[in-house]
């Protein structure tokens, strides 16, 4: 094999990287990526939509009510929209960096950690020597935060399932509950294409919508004078604020999976294109639900509103069936990272190929298992919630995304007065102090409940 050529595996095939060479007119600009990538099961437009809002509208919404009540109707609304738009800013990043190196290589596709890992190569020398725990730290905490989503699923699931069982049948632990959906999770945890669960996305943003339209007409009934309500808190409330609304609001695993899945990849970061657009959405949701969600109920906003509304009327049994519905669903979808990381990049080739498929849905059904294992553990919602946001998604939505473009644009620079380079370091200053400051109260908060 040529000398200039490296080996390089990228789920769910192995690329050849080569060293990057300049074509005749001096540039790469001649290489699209887009256009080379080869999919077995490409999704289109529409499904690749309807994956987006399942994936970013999932159990995180409904405690948007819970986190305004730790950050009051005004901060709330504000800092919801400013850590919604940074969100936004560091996946339009991301993405734009790996098509970058993409166009470097000359390869259709690299993965958020091998982005990691070669743009560590290409950019300020003394950050070089992270180069080589770069792939596997980054799958490492990709793997954790999605799996994290899977245990926080568990929970919501078996939480929902026990008001309506409590209400007409038997009082029952919620850890009996979690045992009884493990066979419902193990059967839609065993379909492993995204063009398959596409239609299974679209159904439950159709529950997704009738469901919010109940919960609004709960939450508008009655509403007590906005007076009654803190427009702002004590500052020491706001990491869990952070931490939960980082969490409902990334899902940067799962974006990057639909986007590398798309038949056309071009129409996701387009100014009208699918991301814009459905994190529009997202926004406008969480802060609907949030604002007046807090209104509502104050203080007293639980960890899922769907634990607010009543348990003895119809309509709020039917939320509470759609949303688990929707979450079952979800689970298949926020999992998919973990199961292709791991399974795809480290697992496969350790098996022969006519009994990788055996041995893969034996794998689905420990990581299935180990969900289940940690909800019994930590029941607790909110707090679980606040946990997964601070620490994984600060790390992965914004430290990550910023220092790669701090990397990525070494050799060309940062613009004029170094623009790009200041405000990726404000960007870092952000995450960093975030994310430990969270992680630190919600640590606390969990050693609170369980004292």
């Amino acid at each position: 094999m040529n000398d200039n050529i490296k080996t390089v595996t990228v789920y769910p095939t192995t690329l050849e990287l080569t060293t990057p060479t300049k074509p005749a007119n001096g540039s790469n600009d001649d290489y699209d990526p887009h256009l080379h990538r080869e999919l077995k099961n490409p999704t289109t437009n529409f499904q690749t939509f309807a994956h987006f809002l399942k994936a970013s509208v999932g159990t995180g919404v409904l405690a948007m009510p819970s986190a305004f009540a730790h950050a009051g109707y005004v901060n709330g609304t504000l800092l919801t929209l400013i850590i919604g738009s940074l969100a936004l800013y560091c996946l339009h990043i991301l993405i734009e960096c790996m098509y970058i190196l993409c166009k470097r290589q000359r390869v259709p596709y690299v993965s958020f950690s091998q982005a990691m890992n070669l743009g560590l190569k290409q950019g300020p020398p003394w950050l070089r020597c992270l180069a080589p725990i770069a792939v596997p730290f980054v799958d490492g905490f990709l793997a954790f935060y999605h799996f994290g989503i899977c245990c926080v699923y568990v929970v919501f699931i078996a939480e929902s399932i026990k008001q309506l069982v409590d209400e007409y049948l038997v009082v029952w632990d919620v850890r009996i509950h979690m045992c009884i959906i493990i066979v419902p999770l193990l059967l839609i945890y065993s379909i492993k294409n995204l063009k398959l669960l596409a239609p299974f996305s679209s159904a439950a943003n159709l529950l997704l919508l009738v469901g919010f339209g109940i919960i609004l007409y709960y939450i508008f009934e009655e509403l007590p004078p906005l007076s009654e309500r803190d427009p702002f808190v004590a500052a020491g409330k706001l990491p869990t604020f952070f931490g939960t609304v980082l969490f409902a609001l990334e899902a940067v695993g799962v974006i990057l999976a639909i986007e590398e899945n798309m038949a056309t990849p071009k129409s996701f970061v387009g100014p009208c294109g699918i991301l814009n657009s459905g994190m529009s959405i997202v926004l406008g949701l969480y802060v609907l639900l949030g604002f007046f969600g807090y209104w509502k109920y104050g203080n007293e906003s639980e960890g899922s509103i769907t634990l607010n509304i009543p348990q003895n009327e119809i309509p709020a049994q039917v939320v509470k069936v759609f949303f688990a519905i929707t979450t079952w669903i979800s689970y298949a979808l926020q999992g998919y990272v973990t199961a292709h990381i791991l399974w795809d990049k480290y697992l496969a080739k350790r098996f022969k190929e006519s009994r990788q498929t055996f041995y893969e849905l034996l794998f689905r059904a420990l990581i299935v298992l180990l969900t289940f294992a940690c909800a019994v553990a930590i029941p607790d919602l909110s707090v679980f919630l606040s946990l997964v946001g601070s620490f994984c998604l600060s790390i992965l939505g914004l430290i990550f995304p910023v220092l790669l473009q701090i990397c990525v644009q070494y050799t060309e620079g940062y613009g004029p007065f170094r623009i790009k380079l200041i405000i990726n370091l404000l960007l870092l200053g952000f995450g960093i102090f975030g994310g430990v400051v969270g992680t630190y109260v919600s640590i606390l908060d969990i050693i609170a409940v369980y004292k």
